[in-house]
């Protein structure tokens, strides 16, 4: 069986968000076995795991990446969209925009303290569309 769903996420501020259960949310019935593979369709957020349980790491994530690319850099060209565009792609790929996750007895299989993080990297990026593909029997 493969199925392939394509709803929208929440829009959310900038940061760290756990859509564990948004995600579980927009998809059907899981099959006993098989693969999630979860797609968002963006170049300025993206997709991880992480941390489910203590929301500092969340805050902690946030002021990591923004140290590491900063805004307004004299070196970016790609600028006419904000200070913060340019950075959120950066951070982007980073991040990465796309998981794959195992499917055990009909449930997401993550670690014990693992959740499915949106990474907003845009002051106001809006609904974010993801395509969720999952492959099982």
């Amino acid at each position: 069986m493969i199925k392939q769903y394509e709803f929208l996420l929440n829009a959310q501020p900038r940061g760290f968000h756990l859509i564990t259960q948004e995600i579980e949310h927009n998809i059907p019935k899981l099959p006993q076995v098989g693969f999630i593979h979860l797609f968002l369709k963006h170049t300025s957020a993206g997709l991880t795991l992480n941390e489910d349980a203590d929301s500092d790491v969340r805050v902690d994530l946030e002021n990591i990446f923004n140290r590491l690319i900063k805004e307004r850099e004299l070196y970016y060209t790609h600028t006419t969209e904000g200070p913060d565009d340019m950075p959120a792609h950066a951070k982007s790929v980073i991040t990465g925009v796309s998981l794959t996750i195992p499917i055990t007895n009909g449930r997401l299989n993550l670690g014990t303290w693992q959740g499915i993080y949106l990474c907003e990297f845009r002051n106001s990026g809006g609904r974010r569309k993801v395509v969720a593909t999952i492959i099982g029997e």
